[in-house]
């Protein structure tokens, strides 16, 4: 019987206590953690590792949260991998520059265990129902293309 791959989970947070508390959260959860210490590490490792969710900091050193979430969105190997801001910022004028990133959704700090594993779980929803349906688009796309082809 095979066995599902594990959901890979990078989180991207230079404060080591949050880092930890994140890992321990959704390694409790089921999920393999990566940890990334700042913005460009975050960006190098999610282009090599292609996690299944991206947890990611905003002011971070290097570079900050928006920017790496920008580039993520930017490239086409990362655009669909759903990013979770979880920040200590919390007016509506980052909330936009999140959005205007690319964020899939916002979390505040102090972080609830609770509310984490919630989001995840329904950002990693919409990614999988997503792709199935790109899957079946595509499916489509190619009977329709069959039929053109075929002669009358």
């Amino acid at each position: 019987m095979p066995t599902e791959k594990p959901i890979r989970v990078l989180v991207a947070e230079d404060y080591p206590a949050n880092a930890e508390l994140l890992k321990e959260c959704l390694t409790g959860g089921g999920y393999q953690v990566s940890l990334a210490v700042n913005g460009e590490e975050a960006l190098k490792m999610a282009l090599a590792e292609l996690p299944d969710i991206i947890l990611l900091d905003v002011v971070m050193p290097k570079m900050d949260g928006f920017e790496v979430c920008r580039r993520l969105k930017e490239n086409k190997l990362t655009s669909g991998i759903p990013i979770l801001i979880v920040t200590a910022l919390d007016s509506d004028t980052d909330k936009e520059r999140g959005i205007q990133a690319g964020a899939d959704d916002f979390l505040n700090k102090p972080i609830n265990i609770f509310e984490v594993l919630t989001r995840v779980k329904s950002l990693l929803r919409v990614r999988h129902l997503t792709s199935d349906l790109e899957r079946a688009l595509a499916y489509i796309r190619d009977l329709e293309s069959g039929r053109r082809d075929q002669p009358k």
